[in-house]
Formats: structure tokens, C-alpha cells, sequence
């Protein structure tokens, strides 16, 4: 996540995945971007490229071309002997994302990338875009030398789509490279489902033109930490951290009814692999685990930030203090005595996402971007007002502007703004990764359950490490860590989510594993999780549970 460093080990070990899925005999449509969308953060671009405030993204800029080569000289050379053409399995490889949806429409751009992806990967390899079949996406994301696909899900004229296709493209194959199979999930509103006849259906229309079609998502998957990103429709929409995506095969990797409905289409097609169909892996409820309060957030800033605050006069963005995800803690002291509540505020736009509001170290409440911008309070002179600031992912789609996180302007006590901050760039993930809070000893805390703290607790698999769902039953909102991993945000009274999915190779055989929650706004008297065989996806506000087999 820095300039200039390169992070292929683990699950970023790209040339090992690729290795794998030619084991598995599979060939592979790679989709290096640079830009990906995905309702991946920023649409899979590094935060550290907004440290440059007025950079354009996605376009002929200098300091963002500069930034794709040097990535792209690292990564297309890892990828070249993968290719079909070297003996490899990669049969196309696509070239930046729905390009024609970005307000740039930089032709300049996108030649700029033709180029270094031919010098970098060889004249052989099959390059293409895809866009929506809306005249003007296709005329700003198409280019001569890039072979132009079209997107689009069921429910369509599938020919009048791939008249569309023909426009910019008049010979080759008619291509659909996102068969929307589903849809992805916002935090707050109803979990999103497509039926399987539906899907299956529009499948059977694709297939009867002889056209080729790539689905997305086959197999749905998770936003692990804080990879989820959000759009921009009106306002912002941060996305859930399962992409489960209602594909034919789960976030989990289980097949669906979906899955068997898509092939039972291809079967009219072409002869299906002989054999049975693999079943769904094991799952294991190991139940309830107890959790006590480790610590507030607030009592143990010398662990999550070990250098110490930055002063500010006025508070600065996570981009100018070089922090791309996760929190920021803004400290400051009321300069005067506030007997009658006064109103705290911040202009619109600038609490990118949310903040928690803390006063002589009780929790007052939360300002949101989009939402709730005041809030009523009273203390005394100097006494100490935190705010904790949460980037929820920035914006993959949707938008026209770099999404800055933090605190974005001035916040204002009756209007007046409030000066002389000290910030605190937070590094959990540092902590916990290193076996903190396990191995200290837990604060005595006399505050209550409200704002932001840590809770711990820990238990032992039953001999097997099977894949798990986790419930946060009375929670509000957080992150929660599993021995030292990062399984990303819940939020549980604003749904849809109510399980995050824990996969059985991130628990220990053995020996204890260790359970780490932030809990933002508030836990429940008696702090449980329940560890399901099964997730749970379809709760909001105004929904009733309904499980998801």
C-alpha cells in the first residue's frame, strides 16, 4: 500500500493462483486494470495515488500514468509466461474496466495502456474491453487494436444488446464478459436476489446466438478487511463485505440451485463433464462465545498509535497523513465553557464516512456522511472532544472525484470552527496481527458499553477447522479479527448482513483462537457472538430474518 512496494505473498500470490487454476485445468480471462471496479476500495486503485490532492484519475494525467507503468512494468512480466501463446492458460486479457462509464473519456489513456500492454505482453495476446451497450459508453471505452465486448444480465433483448456490440465491432465473436448472475449487496438496504429461471433463461438466449459469455459473479466471494468499496448514486453507498453476489456458487464455494439451473442450460449446448458434481464443503456451528471488554479505543492509544499524534491547526485528510484505511482518531479541547448544549457541526461532505463523537471521553454520538451532520452537546472549557474517524471504503463507481477520507473541513461549535488538533493515525491492524490485546493484561474500565472499544474472547475447534458463519446478535457496528485476520466490517442494525463468513483455514486445530471486536457504537450487556452452519443475509430494519441456504 506504498509507492513503490510490491506485495505478492499469501493470498496475493497471483503467479501461484494461476499456477493452480492450470492444475485444475482451467483457462483464464485475466482483468489486470489497472482499474477493476469490482465494488473493490477505490476500484482496486491504491489510496497512496490521492496523496497527490489534484491527481485525475483514470486518465492522461502524468503522476497517474507514471503510477500505472511502474506497476504495470512489475505485474505484466509476472503474468507473460502464463499466457496461451507461452504455454500458459490466460486466453485474453482485458484491458482497464467499463471505461465508457468514467466522465474522462480519454482516448489518450486508453492508447497509453494498448501500448505498454503490447510492449509488456507481446503481440499474440488477445487485449479487450468491455462496456455497457449504451452508445456513449462504447464510443468513450472502445479503442482500434482493442477488441470491444459488451456487458449486460438477464432480462435483456439479447440480440438488440449485441446489435449494440456489432457497432463498435463488426467482425469476431458477439462476447457478453459480465453475465450479471446476481447483484451486490449495500449496507442498509435489501439483499439483492435474481432468480435462477431468470438467469438460466437469459443464458439460453445468449447461448442460442452462438455468442461467448463470461458470468459475473460465478462465484461469489468476500470483501476480507476494508477491501469493500462503494458507488456513488446520489449519494454514497458503501458495499457489504460479503460479495456473496447470489452466484451459482456461494461466497462460501457451495453450488446453488442457480448453479444446476445454468447447467442444465449448457447440457442443451454441449455434453457435461462426466461424474458427479462436487458437494458443499462441511460448515461447523461451534456456537456461543463469551467476549468481555478488553479496553475503550480511547485508553489505549499508545498501542494503536506507538509514534504519537500529528498537530494540525485544522484537521487533515488520512491522505495527507499518508493512512489509507481503517481509522483516525481527531483530538481537540472545547475553548470554552458550554453550559447549554451547542451544536456541534461539520459542513456537508466532510465526515468521510463516519464519525464517532466522544466528550470528556463519553460517547456522544455519530455524525455520517450523507446522514446525521450535528449534533447537541455542553462541557466545560478544555475538556477533551475525540473524534473517531472511519473510511468505509472508497467509491469504485459512480463517481467523477478522487474519494477523500477523514475529517474533509472545519468542525464548527455554534459555527465557530474548532482549532488546534492533535491526530492520531491508527494502526489496529498492526497491533492485533502482533497478538494484541491477547497477550496484555485487560484495562479496568468503569465506562459503560457505548462508543467505540475492544472486546476479546477465544475458542477451540472441535478437532476440525471447518468453514463458519459468525453472528453478531445485539451489536452494532464494527471489525472483527480472528487470530490476527481481518474478516472486515458487520453492521448489524443496519443489515442487510448479519453473519460474516470465516473460512476454516484461518482457525487453529489445537489451541485457542483468538477473537478480536471493535465494537463502534455499542455492545449488548452481555457481550456474545454465535458461531452458524449457515450465513444470514436478509435482515434489515424493515426485514424479517430469513435464512439463505
Amino acid at each position: 500500500m506504498l509507492p513503490g512496494v510490491y506485495d505478492f505473498t499469501g493470498n496475493r500470490d497471483l503467479e501461484a493462483f494461476l499456477d493452480l487454476t492450470a492444475e485444475l485445468g482451467l483457462l483464464v480471462i485475466l482483468r489486470p486494470g489497472p482499474y477493476i471496479c469490482a465494488e473493490w476500495e477505490m476500484g482496486g486503485l491504491p489510496a497512496w495515488l490521492l496523496w497527490k490532492p489534484d491527481i485525475i484519475l483514470r486518465s492522461s494525467d502524468p503522476a497517474y500514468l507514471a503510477a500505472v507503468d511502474s506497476w504495470l512494468h512489475v505485474l505484466l512480466p509476472k503474468i507473460k509466461p502464463h499466457l496461451y501463446q507461452h504455454g500458459g492458460n490466460i486466453i485474453s486479457v482485458q484491458v482497464e474496466n467499463e471505461y465508457g462509464s468514467y466522465y474522462a473519456c480519454d482516448y489518450g489513456y486508453l492508447r497509453h495502456l494498448l501500448g505498454s500492454f503490447r510492449a509488456l505482453l507481446g503481440s499474440e495476446v488477445l487485449l479487450f474491453t468491455t462496456d455497457s451497450t449504451r452508445a456513449e459508453e462504447l464510443r468513450c471505452g472502445t479503442l482500434q487494436g482493442l477488441y470491444a465486448t459488451i456487458d449486460f444480465g438477464p432480462g435483456s433483448n439479447v440480440t438488440e444488446l449485441f446489435d449494440a456490440q456489432r457497432r463498435v465491432e463488426p467482425k469476431g465473436p458477439l462476447v457478453n464478459s459480465e453475465y450479471y448472475t446476481g447483484w451486490l449487496d449495500y449496507w442498509g438496504e435489501a439483499h439483492a436476489s435474481t432468480s435462477a429461471a431468470w438467469v438460466a433463461q437469459g443464458l439460453e438466449d445468449i447461448l442460442q446466438l452462438g455468442a461467448s459469455v463470461n458470468m459475473y459473479m460465478f462465484h461469489g466471494g468476500t470483501n476480507f478487511a476494508y477491501w469493500s468499496g462503494a458507488d456513488y448514486k446520489d449519494q454514497y453507498k458503501p458495499v457489504t463485505t460479503s460479495y456473496d453476489y447470489d452466484a451459482p456458487l456461494s461466497e462460501a464455494g457451495d453450488p446453488t440451485e442457480k448453479l444446476f439451473a445454468i447447467r442444465m442450460v449448457i447440457s442443451k449446448f454441449q455434453p457435461l463433464p462426466v461424474g458427479p458434481m462436487p458437494p458443499a464443503t462441511p460448515k461447523y456451528a461451534y456456537g456461543w462465545v463469551a467476549l468481555r471488554k478488553y479496553a475503550d479505543l480511547l485508553d489505549v492509544l499508545d498501542v494503536l498509535c506507538p509514534s504519537g499524534p500529528i498537530q494540525s491547526q485544522f484537521p487533515l485528510t488520512f491522505e495527507a497523513i499518508k493512512q489509507a484505511h481503517g481509522f483516525v482518531l481527531y483530538r481537540t479541547q472545547l475553548p470554552r465553557d458550554i453550559p447549554d448544549p451547542a451544536t456541534l457541526s461539520a459542513p456537508p461532505h466532510s465526515i468521510c464516512d463516519r464519525g464517532y463523537v466522544m466528550l470528556h471521553k463519553e460517547y456522544q454520538g455519530m455524525l455520517e456522511r450523507d446522514g446525521q451532520m450535528t449534533l447537541r452537546v455542553t462541557g466545560k472549557a478544555g475538556d477533551t472532544l475525540d473524534m473517531l474517524l472511519e473510511n468505509m471504503g472508497r467509491i469504485s463507481f459512480g463517481a467523477n472525484v478522487s474519494d477523500f477520507k477523514g475529517l474533509l473541513g472545519n468542525v464548527s461549535l455554534d459555527s465557530i470552527p474548532l482549532n488546534n488538533w492533535l491526530i492520531y493515525p491508527l494502526a489496529i491492524d498492526t497491533a492485533v496481527q502482533q497478538g494484541w490485546p491477547h497477550a496484555a493484561m485487560p484495562k479496568s474500565s468503569s465506562r459503560g458499553r457505548a462508543g467505540p472499544a475492544f472486546y476479546t474472547g477465544t475458542f477451540e475447534t472441535p478437532g476440525i477447522a471447518w468453514d463458519t458463519f459468525v453472528k453478531f446478535p445485539g451489536w452494532s457496528k464494527g471489525q472483527l479479527w480472528i487470530n490476527g485476520f481481518n474478516l472486515g466490517r458487520y453492521w448489524t442494525h443496519r443489515g442487510p448482513q448479519q453473519t460474516l463468513f470465516v473460512p476454516g483455514s484461518v482457525l487453529h486445530v489445537g489451541c485457542p483462537n483468538n477473537i478480536t471486536v471493535l465494537e463502534l457504537e455499542g455492545a449488548p450487556l452481555t457481550p456474545l457472538l454465535l458461531f452458524l452452519d449457515r450465513p444470514l443475509f436478509n435482515r434489515t430494519l424493515s426485514h424479517s430474518i430469513s435464512a439463505t441456504e
